[in-house]
């Protein structure tokens, strides 16, 4: 079921008229099932994967926790009668059995995800390496399926840490795993931040739900009026792009910028507001993403779910084991204090954008789209103490408006080149694509009309034009901790309803172009 479809529009309505109509102790229950009806839309044989997913982490959630009580009875049992020793050894093997638990949940789940999703990609590169003929094994692929594996590993490691409980009632943590806004394309969420609002008390209130429906509408619009007209000139170059070069290819990775953006983003703004519609907070997973002053800057306010479970379950456990302590004392003896300091972090990041590419498909573009970030930042990190001499050399005002701006489209150049390896069909063909940028390159077809033969007319450059324009207004605004939300809550009604109407009817009227696109870009994780 599609987020920009009458049919989910119709179900979401259904839901929460019969959501705010039962008494406190059945909305979560209505919750779970329409969860289940929601992702059943989409196949009964892909929702056993849920199923899987939910069961076997909900099991071994209840054995870590099990695994701790049997360790406080042999303690509590045998108090008096034991050795310092006795005790650690103990403690020891009960640690070692939750290891095995946990890594035993994350392998099969992790596995189920990396089968489902990798296994012809390793295919191909078997073939290539060894001069096989294997074929491809046409896998079920569920929707949203690396976010709720990432949601549920995070709840299970966080379990293991004893950072909270596990949920003892299967339903309950069924409906944490399958919640629908969230299901198919984020927030990958925390336990501990949303389990509590699934079993709290919600009356209804007519603003929650205009509010609710005023950041869908805006989402329905950056996907359907821009993201979808911009879709048209990208796919046009991209998917023939020995055909063009230069100032085509510039505006078509110019137009991806914007498409995925306002796709992703605008996806997010239709999850948060029907979650909204059930008074149930999800975390903010963009953050003017464009207005980024360095690439990691940039990894903090696009996505930032995601890179917060890196950061939280791959990054910390990484740089911060006996191994990268040993490696960062062995580079702090040869190459000096600040290396012996940062080269852990480095290979940490490198190995964290690495995972982040494979995350994002089973292809060679996507792992050199992560690699190309994680270099650009270590590389940024061992160069820090050369970049500060530099800027105290040339005394530059480091606080000044000008060199933020210049940091802002500095990073944003980076940005939109690593976009030739996401969007690029191939690795070769976005190499291929960035020569012809370069050597393709002439001014002239910013006046020759080739621009509008990419599929876009001038009043379709217009549109874009224009919304880019709001959206960046809209931006400036929520970057200087304005926000346009608030404000137009506070105007009277008539004003309020008299700009959804006018953001509502510009949607039909202006999103033309829609069935280009289709879904959400990142529904297919």
């Amino acid at each position: 079921m599609s987020f920009i479809s009458m049919e989910f529009l119709l179900f979401l309505f259904i839901a929460v008229v019969v959501y705010y109509l039962l008494p406190q102790k059945g909305q979560w229950i209505w919750l779970l099932i329409c969860s289940y009806l929601f992702y059943l839309s989409s196949g009964i044989k892909v929702t056993l994967f849920l199923v899987v997913t939910t069961i076997s982490t909900f099991g071994v959630g209840l054995l870590l926790e099990q695994e701790d009580f049997r360790l406080k009875q042999i303690l509590k049992q045998k108090n008096g009668n034991l050795t310092a020793e006795e005790k650690k050894m103990y403690k020891d093997k009960s640690k070692c059995r939750k290891k095995w638990l946990l890594a035993g949940a994350l392998v099969f789940n992790f596995g189920i995800l990396a089968v489902l999703k990798y296994w012809n990609f390793a295919i191909d590169n078997w073939n290539i390496l060894f001069h096989t003929e294997y074929n491809h094994v046409n896998f079920l692929l569920p929707l949203g399926i690396s976010f709720y594996t990432f949601q549920s590993m995070g709840y299970l490691i966080d379990v293991y840490r004893k950072k909270y409980v596990p949920e003892h009632n299967l339903f309950r943590f069924a409906l944490f795993v399958s919640y629908f806004p969230q299901l198919l394309q984020g927030p990958i969420g925390r336990f501990d931040r949303l389990s509590h609002q699934f079993f709290e008390k919600h009356t209804f209130e007519l603003m929650r739900i205009e509010r609710g429906l005023q950041l869908m509408l805006w989402g329905f619009f950056k996907k359907m009026v821009l993201a979808d007209r911009a879709a048209v000139l990208v796919n046009q170059v991209f998917q023939n792009y020995e055909e063009y070069s230069g100032i085509a290819i510039i505006a078509a990775v110019l137009g991806y910028s914007l498409q995925l953006y306002a796709d992703f983003s605008g996806g997010m703004d239709v999850v948060m507001g029907a979650s909204e519609c059930f008074h149930i907070k999800l975390d903010q997973n963009f953050k003017q993403p464009y207005f980024a002053v360095s690439i990691s800057d940039f990894w903090h306010r696009w996505h930032i779910t995601l890179g917060t479970w890196m950061k939280d379950y791959v990054f910390y456990p990484l740089s911060l084991s006996k191994g990268m302590n040993r490696f960062g004392k062995f580079t702090k003896k040869y190459f000096g204090k600040h290396v012996g300091r940062v080269l852990p972090v480095c290979i940490s990041n490198l190995v964290i954008f690495f995972l982040v590419g494979v995350w994002h498909g089973a292809a060679w573009k996507f792992i050199a789209y992560g690699l190309y970030n994680g270099i650009i930042i270590a590389f940024s990190n061992l160069a820090a103490p050369l970049y500060q001499k530099a800027i105290a050399f040339f005394h530059i005002p480091v606080k000044s408006k000008p060199w933020v701006v210049f940091q802002i489209v500095r990073t944003f150049l980076l940005v939109n080149i690593g976009w030739y390896f996401d969007m690029g069909i191939s690795f070769s063909a976005a190499l291929v694509m960035m020569r012809q940028t370069l050597t393709g390159f002439s001014l002239s077809a910013l006046t020759d009309g080739s621009l509008f033969v990419l599929g876009l007319s001038v009043s379709d450059y217009a549109v874009l034009l224009l919304g880019s324009a709001v959206i960046f207004f809209v931006s400036l605004l929520k970057e200087h901790k304005i926000s346009v939300r608030e404000s137009i809550s506070k105007k009277p009604l008539v004003i309020r309803w008299a700009l959804y109407g006018i953001l509502m009817f510009s949607i039909p009227l202006l999103g033309q172009v829609a069935v280009v696109q289709g879904g959400f870009i990142y529904a297919q994780f």
